[in-house]
């Protein structure tokens, strides 16, 4: 179960926060695989912890030795224990701390990789109403946040729990009325402890939140310098952040106050136990009923509490703030539940990768809808059939749904209503999305190239860019396949960004290939020889183009017309542009003095 955040009164749809019980639940099913390290862990912990309070009575050994003017020989046996003590709790605190800390790093890979297996199966729409700074603050402040607490909270804050557990036990066995004296500080700490938990975690979370936010303005902002300039909008992005920003400080403001109200309470809680406990020590000492000694061992028992109590109340800080990191990472990991992967049958790759071998595979549409949100519908129970090695051209004006629909083809969108039967079976994948929005990863050009396919020879890669009419540039570069591509290495124009893409699509061999506007980024020079690499790299295989050029849908073996959601028209190009509907008009407006190219 996931709850929204009080604090997203922006446009922006934030992904959802996970409920307390839910985040408990996610933590033990994170923990389960390893329950033999976390028990063992946490045995050897009160092994060190038991031998440690062997220390105050020893201590108090020592007082009654002096106050009753025995010989200094009779110091010798306490003494050599207390360096025993010191070296067997030593060790096995170290033991003990090295496994919580093995299970707590566990834990946390197995928490990364669960959260990027769930954010990449995000539905794309989902992404875009979130905004990607939610996401990003996410997968770097809440991560970070859990990865801290997993390796200094953790370990610490188990050994302080057992500290004070059993060093109350060991109160009680020197008198229960040392007990009862200590205990008079236990309502003041619960009653602290509530009180602060109450707020931290809601204040928290909107903290996180709030983060979140200002860094999806300044993403915002900085990604959009040039628009934001151009349309002398400086002031507004400013003021925003600004306002972000101050949001964001005085949530901070609110937890600094909050940290110091409660270490104020907690302090009253030390005076008045210590205080208690050695009055309790005077009376008894002073009726016979203890000796000094063992009241010097209560009293510092009581002190030892001082470093657990504060420490397990401070980490409680850092647990708090843990926990609102990891509620938010567990909402996103509920939120999108990886699908079984499909794929076609795959065969062994031949010496010209750009000639597709595997069986084409068809794809059914049935009556599928879309709506971003109530009231938002994208898509009208549309129904379409890809024949296997068809290549269909979606066309339409702008917001008539095609890439929501080309996305649904895909897989990486899963429609409101309606079925799409795409390829399926094994080895390789059934279907590979390319848009006009391709990433370069950073890397050499042929690491960028091996993500589709890792164990592609550097013949496969110059054979896959050689299809795309990439590999005379490819080879061109100062270190040829070598080149480092990406952030911080050598630029690719966006052409080449996409001839880069359509290459790792050609060595992917899907099933089917969807286009999402895949040429848009060429200049109208670069145009043709961009949609000559797609249509190499489409060749063999069933194919979903969504036009950004409709000299692309001359090509197209069947051009789909989508107008407000719904299919109006579908048939060969010139079939449509004869028959003086919606496509004609698109043609008309479209190539005006052009001649239309043969297919």
């Amino acid at each position: 179960m996931t709850t929204s955040s009080p604090l997203a009164d922006d446009s922006a749809e934030l992904l959802p926060i996970a409920t307390a019980a839910r985040t408990r639940a996610a933590l033990r099913a994170l923990i389960r695989p390893d329950r033999g390290l976390a028990l063992t862990g946490i045995g050897v912990l009160v092994a060190a912890t038991a031998v440690g309070l062997l220390v105050q009575p020893l201590l108090g050994r020592i007082v009654d030795i002096v106050a009753d003017g025995r010989p200094a020989a009779d110091l010798t046996l306490p003494v050599v224990l207390l360096v025993a003590v010191a070296a067997v709790q030593g060790v096995t605190t170290t033991i003990g701390l090295t496994r919580v800390a093995r299970l707590g790093e566990t834990v946390l890979a197995r928490l990364r990789e669960q959260f990027v297996e769930r954010a990449l199966n995000l539905p794309a729409d989902r992404l875009e109403r979130a905004g990607s700074g939610d996401l990003t603050a996410r997968v770097t402040g809440d991560v970070a946040r859990v990865a801290e607490a997993v390796r200094s909270a953790l370990p610490e804050m188990a050994r302080s729990v057992l500290t004070m557990v059993l060093t109350l036990g060991a109160l009680a066995l020197l008198d229960v009325r040392f007990l009862l004296a200590a205990l008079l500080a236990v309502p003041v700490q619960l009653l602290t402890a509530r009180w602060y938990v109450r707020r931290a975690l809601t204040l928290y979370a909107d903290q996180r939140v709030a983060n979140g936010a200002q860094q999806q303005q300044l993403l915002e902002t900085i990604g959009g310098a040039v628009t934001v300039r151009g349309h002398r909008l400086e002031r507004q992005h400013t003021e925003r952040s600004a306002g972000r920003s101050r949001k964001a400080v005085g949530l901070t403001m609110r937890s600094v106050n909050l940290v110091l109200g409660f270490y104020g309470r907690l302090h009253i809680a030390e005076y008045i136990g210590l205080a208690a406990v050695l009055i309790a020590g005077f009376l008894l000492v002073g009726d016979g009923a203890v000796s000094i000694g063992t009241a010097t061992a209560a009293a510092l028992y009581f002190h030892s509490l001082f470093g657990p109590v504060n420490a397990a109340l401070v980490l409680l800080d850092d647990a708090q703030s843990a926990a609102a990191g990891l509620a938010r990472l567990v909402g996103v990991t509920d939120l999108a539940r990886p699908a079984e992967p499909t794929a076609v049958p795959h065969q062994e790759p031949t010496a010209v990768p750009h000639q597709r071998t595997a069986p084409e595979a068809g794809v059914t549409v049935h009556a599928v809808s879309h709506a971003y949100g109530p009231g938002r519908p994208v898509l009208h129970e549309v129904s379409l059939t890809l024949r296997p090695g068809e290549h269909v051209a979606l066309v339409g004006t702008s917001g008539a749904g095609k890439s929501t629909l080309a996305r649904i083809v895909a897989g990486v969108q899963q429609p409101t209503g309606g079925t799409v039967t795409a390829p399926a079976g094994a080895g390789e994948p059934p279907v590979v999305l390319v848009t006009q929005e391709v990433h370069v990863f950073t890397g050499t050009l042929a690491e960028d190239l091996r993500l589709a396919r890792p164990d592609a020879t550097d013949a496969d890669l110059r054979g896959a860019l050689s299809a795309v009419h990439a590999l005379d540039w490819a080879a061109a570069l100062p270190d040829g396949l070598d080149t480092v591509v990406g952030e911080g290495g050598h630029r690719l124009d966006p052409a080449r960004a996409q001839q880069l893409a359509l290459a790792r699509l050609v060595l992917a061999d899907p099933a089917l290939a969807v286009l999402d506007e895949a040429t848009a980024e060429a200049g109208s020079a670069g145009a043709r020889v961009l949609e000559r690499s797609a249509e190499a790299a489409l060749s063999g295989r069933t194919a979903l183009v969504v036009a950004h050029r409709l000299t692309q849908a001359v090509a197209a073996d069947r051009v789909v017309v989508l107008e407000a959601g719904r299919v109006v028209e579908s048939g060969p190009h010139d079939e449509l542009r004869d028959a003086d509907g919606p496509y004609a008009a698109l043609w008309r407006a479209w190539s005006g003095s052009r001649t239309a190219p043969h297919p």
